[in-house]
């Protein structure tokens, strides 16, 4: 655990890669038959599609389905961030209907992005359960959602943002930055 009165630096955080294989090993209990698993853009996506490499064999067994979400309009503050660059439209190539949703998401804050999921989720249908898994839970939880599931607890000062990358070779890697304005992911 981290004494929030000192603030981290990156040499101070953990491998993203590590983490990865410990949320794959807590993940592989729930895939089961009628689970699907749902990445948010973009740090969940990565994360996902590295999850579909790691428990290939499970998902295969299991016929896991997956999909991604951008839930960019569906944010109660949407209208302080607007529309960016990178949006993508979402995919939901399966039934929403009555299926156990593994929702992914890279760095847990505030519980507002999760809100936003499961708005959009809902819009696709009534899932069965919908359970949270997220590579970091960062503290700073505003809203009464927290993960079921992370590989890490990284308490972190509101003053610091800390952001998921794909580095050039495909590989996840952590980077931690002064928060620049006052909207919250």
């Amino acid at each position: 655990m981290t004494d929030t009165n000192t603030p981290l630096d990156n040499s101070q955080l953990p491998n993203a890669e590590t983490l990865l294989h410990t949320l794959a090993s807590k993940l592989t209990p729930l895939l089961k038959p009628n689970t699907a698993l749902v990445g948010i853009h973009s740090g969940g996506v990565w994360i996902m599609q590295k999850l579909l490499v790691l428990l290939e064999d499970a998902i295969q067994l299991h016929h896991i389905e997956h999909g991604t979400l951008d839930v960019s309009f569906y944010r109660d503050d949407y209208a302080q961030r607007g529309l960016k660059a990178e949006n993508r439209p979402s995919q939901i190539p399966f039934d929403v209907e009555n299926k156990h949703i593994i929702l992914i998401d890279d760095v847990f804050y505030t519980g507002r992005t999760t809100r936003a999921a499961m708005n959009e989720l809902f819009d696709y249908g009534r899932p069965a359960s919908i359970t949270l898994i997220a590579l970091i839970n960062r503290g700073g939880r505003e809203l009464p959602i927290a993960p079921q599931i992370v590989a890490a607890d990284l308490p972190l000062k509101a003053s610091q943002h800390l952001q998921l990358t794909q580095l050039a070779d495909g590989s996840l890697a952590l980077d931690l930055t002064p928060q620049h304005n006052s909207t919250r992911p």
